[in-house]
C-alpha cells in the first residue's frame, strides 16, 4: 500500500507578463504552469485545484466568507526498503545475566503518585496609598440655548 504526503499551496491569482503572452488567459495559464513545473521538479504530483470558503474578519464586528483557491500537490513517502523497520533493524544481544525489565502497566493508575503541588505564597498587599475621591455636588443645569447663527448670519 502505497502512502503520499500531502501540501497544498495557493493559486496565482493573476498571470505574470511573459514572453510570448498577450492575453490574461494566455498570463494566467503560462504562470499556473510555471508553478506546476516548478513544483514537478520538487517530486511533487499535481492533484487538483480546489476553491473552499473561509470566513474572515470585515470591518470590527462583522464576518464574511470568501473563497480561496488552491493547488493540492501529492508524493509518495520514502519506500518501505529505505525506511527501517522492527524486523530489519539489527538487534542487540540478548545479555544472559540481565532480565528482561517488565513492561509499563497501562492505565489511568500506572502512573507513580506525584506531591501535591504547594499553594502560591499570598499576594502582598496592596501598600500604595489611596488618592482622595473628589466630592460630590450637586449637578448643574444646562447653559440656556441662545439663537442659531446660521451660515448666512455670520
Amino acid at each position: 500500500m502505497s502512502s503520499y504526503e500531502y501540501t497544498v499551496i495557493p493559486a496565482p491569482a493573476r498571470g505574470e507578463k511573459t514572453r510570448g503572452a498577450r492575453s490574461g488567459i494566455e498570463r494566467f495559464a503560462a504562470t499556473l504552469a510555471d508553478v506546476l513545473n516548478e513544483m514537478a521538479r520538487d517530486g511533487w504530483d499535481y492533484v487538483r485545484a480546489e476553491t473552499l470558503p473561509a470566513e474572515e474578519r470585515s470591518g470590527l464586528t462583522s464576518r464574511t466568507t470568501v473563497y480561496h483557491n488552491l493547488l493540492v500537490f501529492r508524493r509518495p513517502l520514502a519506500q518501505a526498503e529505505e525506511r527501517p523497520t522492527a524486523a530489519t533493524q539489527p538487534q542487540p544481544a540478548p545479555a544472559e545475566s540481565q532480565p528482561e525489565p517488565e513492561p509499563p502497566a497501562r492505565g489511568p493508575f500506572s502512573q507513580p503518585m506525584r506531591a501535591a503541588p504547594k499553594p502560591a505564597a499570598p499576594a502582598a498587599p496592596n501598600l500604595r496609598p489611596r488618592m482622595a475621591e473628589p466630592p460630590l455636588t450637586a449637578p448643574q443645569a444646562p447653559a440656556p440655548a441662545g439663537p442659531r447663527l446660521g451660515p448666512a448670519s455670520r
